[in-house]
């Protein structure tokens, strides 16, 4: 039997909530769950924001934990494994996309809180190909946050092969700007923090960040058209996009990783002439999140944290709601 938290309801509360998971499949893991992030797409899932979620429903897909059962057929990972497991737990590893190794744009990838029980639980189950062994040298802690908030701004990192000399802007230091900064100077780039919050400055500028804009100033935006190789949006708000594509340079790239609800509208023009581009991406394949995973610990970068015992749940959902959390919330489940 799991014991986890539910909601019954659209935006409800989360509640003590058991289940029986079944007979663990051959390629299946079960994970004792030590900490779980907790994300916006856990709140938008849990208000139904997409129309995807189905009550009772348990939130949690930053799970970092060890590996409590085994399925007959897993032979990579051992009992007692430290691992972790995002948004994907599961893609079906034999269309091309899969096949190519971009198992997280696999059409039928089978999200962790989507039609499933997540990781706001003592146990979690994923396919064994979605977990990730976490090392010793990251805080298993701050580490969960990474599996989603980080695998999101990581990602575009290494698709878009973001090169050390470029000039990188983050739009939005939240939830997942804060940890692009890290990575982006870690990385090398020249980064840029974008803000509507001017008392930001001082703790972007020590998140990373080599220079700052207020992203209300018309002047500070005037300021560098035509300036950025590559911008990355984090935030989940309608902006006027086109004063960010007049700051990208010929062939630079907007880049959308929040996730915004209303239609975006620019003029096509400004693209064609700079033969500028925009786009998205959703998190990463394990093989990405491995990447990441080296290149954090490496580099001894981890989220800013907050953390809540799993008996403290709804305050933090709570927190996160009114946009509170600094910059992270993790729930310690034991």
């Amino acid at each position: 039997m799991i014991r986890a938290y539910a909601a019954r309801e659209k935006g409800g509360k989360l509640e003590p909530f058991d289940y029986d998971p079944g007979i663990l499949a051959d390629e299946d893991v079960e994970i004792a769950v030590e900490y779980c992030g907790i994300c916006h797409s856990d709140l938008s899932m849990l208000d139904n924001d997409w129309g995807l979620t189905t009550y009772p429903f348990v939130p949690g897909h930053e799970v970092v934990g060890t590996i409590a059962a085994l399925g007959a057929k897993v032979k990579e990972l051992k009992l007692g494994q430290r691992v972790g497991l995002g948004w994907f737990s599961r893609s079906c590893s034999t269309c091309e996309t899969c096949m190519s190794g971009d198992q997280n744009l696999c059409a039928t990838a089978e999200g962790t809180i989507v039609g499933r029980h997540g990781g706001f639980a003592d146990r979690v189950r994923a396919h064994h190909s979605w977990l990730v062994p976490l090392g010793n040298q990251l805080d298993a802690a701050k580490a969960g946050p990474l599996f989603c908030g980080g695998i999101t701004v990581f990602n575009p990192i290494v698709q878009f092969n973001i090169k050390p000399t470029a000039r990188v802007g983050v739009i939005g230091i939240g939830g997942l700007g804060h940890i692009a900064l890290k990575f982006l100077k870690a990385w090398g780039c020249e980064v840029t923090a974008f803000s509507s919050s001017p008392d930001k400055e001082t703790e972007a500028k020590e998140l990373g960040a080599t220079h700052f804009i207020n992203s209300r100033d018309p002047e500070a935006l005037q300021s560098v058209q035509n300036y950025f190789d590559f911008i990355i949006s984090t935030v989940n708000v309608n902006l006027d996009w086109g004063l960010y594509i007049a700051c990208l340079r010929p062939k630079g790239r907007l880049h959308i990783v929040g996730a915004v609800l209303e239609p975006m509208a620019t003029y096509a023009f400004p693209l064609i002439m700079g033969q500028k581009s925009i786009s998205g991406s959703p998190l990463g394949s394990p093989s990405t999140i491995n990447k990441m995973i080296e290149f954090a610990s490496r580099h001894g970068i981890e989220p800013v944290t907050e953390i809540y015992p799993i008996s403290q749940v709804n305050e933090a959902m709570e927190k996160l709601r009114t946009g509170q959390p600094k910059y992270r919330l993790v729930l310690q489940i034991k």
